[in-house]
């Protein structure tokens, strides 16, 4: 049996953004604990700063940038800033860095896939439009690194996934063979997020031929309430609710994936200076992970670190990309996985959904 440490890692959801793009995110302010420069520089760090992983790259999701459906002409709005980051993608994945950015040429390969920001709730004619203006800042040489797009729901108003435009731009997406990401929040913008997603999907999905389903890759575990206090979490109510909303996602379409990752957000704080108990950390979260790997089955989860955002949670940038890889080894030993199973939650699930190919020893050690 091969070990964990040499299995070859696909991280499926990090962010990324240098300095001088800090003030066209929409989340950012001076007291933000991640208002400061995050690069490959910065995550090869992360991975590297207690154990040696193969990684064998990264997947990009946009990281909220200043924007609105339309574009617009307006210095906070429109698509300028969205675009600008596909541009630093787009350096960073041909290995032509502008001085100060925090990526070096040898870093391209790195880059396996693009999920940039998109206005969906636009519909097809804007989407369309939008899309061909991504292609004009990748080229055609990255242009196949993107691979999805997000519009982040999590701060939505209720009923944005609802909207004709939104429920044509996915089934849009699907027809052009790209993914979406959905970002929801279980426990800060309530279950009714969740239960507005299923309401959705069975729009999205309802009469599609297989084909032309678009893929709903699901970030985060749906940001659960992980710090549910309870004698029995199984049979508390809301627990209940979102294992049943889970539950109808992962049995909506074949084509529903979920993300392992985003947990550190979701759990109380871990200090930077003393290790946690990471028994402790698996026995708190394996109410939900099971019911993830019961329903979606280990053929439909992924590995994710959500990097920069885990180090805010847990304990920062030294140790929280490493915990929370032991954190997933341990799920994935409980759940009694095969080796070939590991491997696709480590990798190649990741690589199956956003439609990548890559050669089996393509991997850093880093």
């Amino acid at each position: 049996m091969t070990p964990t440490n040499q299995i070859p890692i696909v991280d499926s959801h990090i962010h990324l953004f240098p300095a001088t793009h800090l003030k066209t995110l929409s989340w950012h302010n001076r007291n933000n604990p991640l208002g400061t420069q995050h690069s490959v520089n910065e995550y090869r760090h992360a991975t590297t700063a207690n154990a040696t992983p193969l990684l064998r790259g990264f997947i990009f999701l946009e990281t909220d940038r200043l924007s609105s459906i339309t574009d617009s002409t307006s210095p906070n709005h429109g698509w300028q800033h969205a675009l600008d980051e596909v541009s630093l993608l787009t350096r960073i994945a041909l290995g032509t860095p502008v001085p100060g950015e925090g990526h070096a040429p040898h870093d391209k390969t790195l880059c396996l896939g693009i999920v940039p920001w998109a206005p969906v709730p636009g519909g097809p004619d804007v989407l369309s439009a939008y899309m061909e203006q991504v292609r004009g800042r990748t080229g055609e040489e990255v242009w196949g690194k993107v691979r999805g797009v997000r519009y982040l729901l999590q701060d939505k108003a209720a009923g944005t996934m609802l909207g004709d435009g939104f429920v044509e731009g996915l089934r849009w997406l699907g027809r052009e063979g790209f993914v979406f990401d959905l970002g929801v929040d279980a426990r800060s913008g309530g279950l009714g997020q969740l239960r507005e997603a299923v309401e959705m999907m069975g729009l999205v999905y309802g009469g599609l031929e297989g084909g032309e389903a678009v893929t709903i890759v699901i970030n985060h575990l749906c940001k659960p309430n992980l710090r549910l206090v309870s004698d029995d979490i199984r049979s508390h109510s809301e627990f209940l609710e979102w294992k049943d909303l889970v539950t109808k996602m992962a049995s909506a379409n074949p084509r529903t994936y979920m993300k392992l990752s985003g947990a550190f957000s979701e759990l109380l704080p871990l200090e930077a200076e003393s290790e946690p108990d990471f028994r402790a950390i698996v026995e708190r979260v394996q109410p939900w992970t099971d019911v993830v790997f019961d329903t979606f089955g280990a053929d439909r989860v992924m590995f994710g670190s959500d990097w920069p955002v885990c180090n805010i949670g847990g304990g920062g940038n030294d140790v929280s990309w490493g915990r929370w890889r032991c954190v997933v080894e341990e799920v994935l030993e409980r759940r009694g996985l095969s080796e070939e199973q590991k491997r696709g939650v480590w990798g190649s699930v990741a690589l199956r959904a956003y439609g990548i190919e890559i050669s089996r020893f393509h991997y850093h050690e880093v």
